[in-house]
């Protein structure tokens, strides 16, 4: 796959290198906590920060709400987001080293409109989302219950899925329905990207 740049995924100068100093800190970092897996900076860039850019796409216009990201880590897709959009995201991860990091990244680059809850997903005090996010985090029947939870009425989840998309779907089909968008990853080949709205459990016992 031709590996993307962040102008075709409509990312403005200024904010790749806000992206590029975000990395820096993230390289710096992960030597001494091992936020992701060790790689060559470029590869960093195209695994992560333009895998996590390529959502942008599929965000609504105008959300009426925050962006929740469940199970941040170093901030991917939820920290990437916030900095080239602007829109007030709430990052949730438990791991407070992972915390202190995604604090640096937000301090350094004066993201006001970012909040880090470092808990467990159940125990955050989130307000009702217009769009969910979460990467890598667990199966999607997991993830239906909090997005249930979480999103405003007309609200969006936004889930990365690699090659078990298919099977994570025919399993959450049992228990909810909901409106599936499918989009293929523009980073990964073997990657679906899932846009999920209208969810609600099959059986109020769910």
């Amino acid at each position: 796959m031709k590996p993307l740049t962040a102008a075709e995924l409509g990312v403005s100068r200024e904010t790749e290198e806000r992206l590029r100093t975000y990395l820096h800190l993230l390289l710096r970092w992960n030597s001494r906590i091992n936020l992701v897996a060790r790689a060559p900076e470029d590869a960093l860039w195209q695994r992560h920060v333009l895998d996590s850019l390529q959502l942008l796409s599929l965000l609504p216009e105008a959300p009426d709400g925050p962006l929740i990201d469940l199970g941040s880590g170093a901030g991917f897709p939820g920290l990437v987001l916030a900095v080239a959009t602007g829109v007030p995201t709430h990052l949730v991860e438990s791991d407070r080293r992972k915390c202190a990091f995604l604090a640096e990244v937000s301090r350094h680059l004066g993201l006001t409109t970012v909040t880090i809850h470092p808990s467990r997903i159940e125990d955050a005090p989130l307000p009702q989302a217009a769009i969910l996010t979460a990467r890598a985090l667990a199966p999607l029947a997991q993830l239906l219950p909090h997005a249930h939870r979480l999103l405003a009425p007309g609200g969006t989840a936004l889930f990365p899925k690699g090659r078990s998309a298919d099977q994570e779907l025919t399993e959450a089909a049992a228990h909810w329905t909901m409106r599936t968008e499918r989009f293929p990853s523009r980073t990964d080949s073997s990657a679906t990207l899932l846009r999920l709205s209208e969810i609600r459990p099959v059986s109020p016992a769910v």
